[in-house]
C-alpha cells in the first residue's frame, strides 16, 4: 500500500521549484528571498499582522448550531436565527457571539470563484441547510423516545451512544455538520480567501506592493485574506500560531478532519504540508512574491480537497463494514457512519481541483451520488447495498490520488 508520509517531502520540493530563479535558493537548498518563519507570527513595527478573529467567530457559532440541533427543546425559529444570526439577537449562549455582525449563513456557499456569479446554486445550498433544520425539528424532534424503525425516525443505539435518525437513517446533525466543512471552511479557504481572482481584486496587489494598510489595522487586506483562510482551518487551535500538537482536537470541523486523516499512516504529513503551505503562501505575500503565494494555494487546494474526500471514502467503508448481518438490526454504528459519509459527499462540491477552475465533483455529480445512497429500497439507508457503496467509493477515490482501501482503512 502506498504511503503518504511522502507528502513533507514532496511539499519541500514544491517550495523549490517554485522559486522564480536560481538566486532565491541557497547552496543548502534554502529560500532566501523570503523570510518564512517557523511558526505563523508575522508582524509589523513590533506588533502583530495576523487576524482571524472572524473565522474563530463563526467556527464557534457553527459549534452552538449543531449541539442546538441535538437538544428537542430547540425550535426551528431559534435554530435558523442562530444559522442567520443578526448583530445583538440572543441566538447563542456566548455573550460575545451575540454581539458579533457575523454569521454562518452569509458565508455558506458565498466564496468568489464558486458562486459570486451562481446565486442560483448559492440559494439551492442555503435551502438545503435550512431544510435539514426543519426536518430535525418537525420529523425527529418528536419522536426523540421512539424506537427508529424502517421508515420511522427515532433513537437507535450506536454502542454506548444513542443516535436520532430520520425514517431513512439519517442524523441530520451529521449531515448539517459535515456539509457544512465544504459549504463554509473549506469553500471559503479554496475557492475565495487564496484566490488570485479575490485577493488581488481591484487595489490589493498595489497597495500590498505599496505596504497600503487596511484602514487602521496593522495589515494589508491581500495579508487578512491570507489569514482568514488560515483561520477557517486553525482558528480554533490551542496554540494559534503552531496548531499542529493539537490538529484534531480543537473543532468540530475542518481541524478535526485534518487531523483524523493525519491519524491514518496512508496520509501521514498532511497537517504539516497544508500549515506549511498556508505560513509560505503569508510569508510570500509579505515579501511580494506573487508566484510562490500561488503555488501554496495550489498545493492547498489538492490537499484539503483530498481530506473531504478520503473522509466521504472512509465513512462509507465503515459504514458498509459495521452493516449488520444474520437477522441483526443493529444499523446503529452503520447509520452514524453514514450521515458523516453523506456530509462529506456533499462536501465533494465544494473541493477544488490544483491548477484549476472545477471541483472534483460537480453539484449534479454530488447531488447524484447523494440520490443513490438512498435509493436502494423505499426507506434509504436501511436498504443500501454493499454494491452501492463501493460503486461510490470507487468512484470518489479515482478523482483523486488515493485508493478506496487506503482512504477506508481506519
Amino acid at each position: 500500500m502506498l504511503s503518504r508520509n511522502f507528502l513533507s517531502i514532496t511539499f519541500v520540493a514544491l517550495i523549490f521549484a517554485s522559486c522564480s530563479n536560481d538566486d532565491d535558493v541557497n547552496d543548502d537548498g534554502i529560500l532566501t528571498g523570503i523570510d518564512n518563519p517557523e511558526t505563523y507570527v508575522f508582524e509589523r513595527s513590533g506588533q502583530s499582522s495576523v487576524n482571524f478573529s472572524g473565522q474563530t467567530t463563526r467556527i464557534l457559532m457553527a459549534e452552538e448550531i449543531i449541539a442546538a440541533m441535538l437538544d428537542n427543546t430547540s425550535t426551528e425559529e431559534g435554530l435558523k436565527a442562530m444559522f442567520a444570526h443578526q448583530e445583538g439577537a440572543n441566538d447563542f449562549s456566548d455573550a460575545d457571539l451575540n454581539a458579533s455582525d457575523k454569521n454562518v449563513r452569509g458565508k455558506t456557499a458565498a466564496s468568489f470563484d464558486f458562486f459570486s456569479g451562481n446565486a442560483t446554486d448559492q440559494a439551492l445550498i442555503r435551502v438545503d441547510f435550512e431544510s435539514w433544520i426543519e426536518t430535525q425539528v418537525a420529523e425527529v424532534f418528536p419522536n426523540f423516545n421512539v424506537l427508529a424503525t424502517p421508515g420511522t425516525a427515532g433513537q437507535i443505539a450506536d454502542g454506548s451512544s444513542t443516535r436520532y435518525i430520520t425514517g431513512q437513517g439519517l442524523e441530520m446533525n451529521q449531515v448539517f455538520n459535515k456539509s457544512l466543512i465544504g459549504a463554509l471552511m473549506v469553500d471559503q479557504i479554496v475557492n475565495n480567501y487564496i484566490s488570485a481572482n479575490f485577493i488581488d481584486a481591484g487595489t490589493q496587489r498595489d497597495d500590498n506592493d505599496n505596504d497600503v494598510l487596511d484602514g487602521s489595522n496593522n495589515y494589508t487586506a491581500m495579508e487578512h485574506d491570507w489569514d482568514e483562510a488560515y483561520g477557517y482551518a486553525f482558528g480554533t487551535a490551542a496554540d494559534l500560531e503552531d496548531p499542529r500538537p493539537t490538529i484534531g482536537l480543537d473543532d468540530s470541523f475542518l481541524n478535526k478532519y485534518i487531523g483524523r486523516v493525519e491519524g491514518d499512516t496512508d496520509f501521514a504529513g498532511i497537517t504539516d504540508a497544508i500549515f506549511q503551505a498556508l505560513k509560505l503562501g503569508r510569508a510570500a505575500i509579505v515579501a511580494k512574491d506573487y508566484t510562490v503565494r500561488d503555488e501554496q494555494a495550489e498545493i492547498l487546494r489538492e490537499l484539503i480537497s483530498e481530506v473531504v474526500g478520503i473522509r466521504a471514502v472512509y465513512y462509507l467503508q465503515q459504514g458498509k463494514n459495521a452493516l449488520p448481518s444474520g437477522g441483526s438490526q443493529d444499523f446503529g454504528p452503520s447509520f452514524h457512519d453514514f450521515s458523516e459519509g453523506y456530509g462529506f459527499i456533499y462536501s465533494l462540491q465544494f473541493t477544488r481541483r490544483p491548477n484549476s477552475s472545477e471541483p472534483y465533483f460537480t453539484k449534479a455529480e454530488v447531488d447524484a451520488f447523494l440520490a443513490d445512497l438512498l435509493d436502494d429500497g423505499p426507506n434509504g439507508l436501511w436498504d443500501v447495498t454493499p454494491e452501492t457503496l463501493d460503486s461510490i467509493s470507487e468512484d470518489i477515490a479515482e478523482r483523486f490520488d488515493f485508493t478506496v482501501e487506503q482512504a477506508g482503512s481506519l
